[in-house]
């Protein structure tokens, strides 16, 4: 490797990624990992942490997972601290878990209101808090916030969703604000819509042959007219992660195939016949 290349390096570094049991935030811990990083990750349940440690081992990446609810902060602390004892220092902090519901805000109880807010904003800033301290310390450190393009966008039944990604984007930005002097960048991933085992029902062909609709706006509003890959995430997360990002700071970077660059084309004019998915 040459001097240059090492630069992209995570060789020895600790990272934290939240809620990494399955979808983007194993795709990340596997970059990570690929990249000499060791591997930490949480999740709300045993169960979803078996299923991450079967995904890790199958992949022949060795990982420590515990059950950790990011909402509650002592239980935060708790796995923060039994980490550095078991692995060490977090060095790399992904916060990953999220959720979504898509209620009409009219029918939107405050209680769902919540929920989403705390999950998606209010467990970024425990989970950043609790790793911030030993960063500062350390001289060094790197947190990456999972946004959205509703970090941007507003769309129908999103209120909450929308909102909590807007604020964290914020967070990022004022992360960046306060710790920086430490050494300590903050940055954000903006995914667009991502091809996954979730939203395979809204790629799937209609019964005469034709596009779904959802398929056919996604495709018409992003100019590469297709969705996005998992593989796609993980060579900005590596950056974001390593020393070749180390004066990046405070910013969203969205991988959407140029969605939001975009106003979009008629869906009309689109030919499925091209798409081979």
């Amino acid at each position: 490797m040459t001097d240059f290349l090492k630069n992209f390096s995570l060789e020895g570094k600790v990272a934290w990624v939240t809620g990494a049991s399955y979808g983007l935030g194993l795709a990340y811990a596997t970059a990570f990992a690929q990249s000499g990083a060791k591997i930490v990750f949480n999740d709300i349940n045993q169960e979803l942490v078996d299923k991450g440690m079967a995904e890790y081992n199958k992949l022949g990446i060795e990982a420590y997972g515990a059950v950790c609810d990011v909402t509650k902060e002592d239980m935060v602390k708790e796995f923060v601290a039994d980490v550095e004892q078991k692995v060490g220092t977090i060095d790399i902090l992904v916060n990953n878990a999220g959720i979504i519901k898509r209620i009409p805000m009219t029918e939107m109880t405050l209680e769902e209101w919540n929920q989403v807010i705390d999950v998606d904003l209010t467990g970024p800033f425990i989970c950043s808090k609790a790793v911030l301290p030993a960063m500062i310390k350390k001289g060094s450190g790197k947190i990456i916030n999972a946004c959205s393009m509703m970090s941007e966008f507003g769309r129908e039944t999103v209120s909450a969703y929308a909102a909590a990604k807007g604020g964290l984007k914020m967070l990022t930005r004022n992360i960046c604000s306060e710790y920086g002097q430490y050494n300590i960048q903050c940055n954000a991933i903006g995914p667009g819509y991502i091809a996954t085992p979730q939203t395979a029902p809204l790629r799937e062909k209609q019964p005469d042959g034709s596009m779904h609709p959802f398929d056919r706006f996604i495709r018409s509003k992003t100019p590469a007219q297709r969705w996005g890959k998992t593989e796609d995430l993980m060579g900005l997360a590596v950056f974001l992660a390593s020393p070749a990002s180390d004066f990046i700071n405070g910013q969203v970077v969205y991988i959407d195939g140029g969605i939001t660059a975009y106003i979009g084309q008629d869906p009309s004019n689109l030919d499925p016949s091209k798409f081979e998915d």
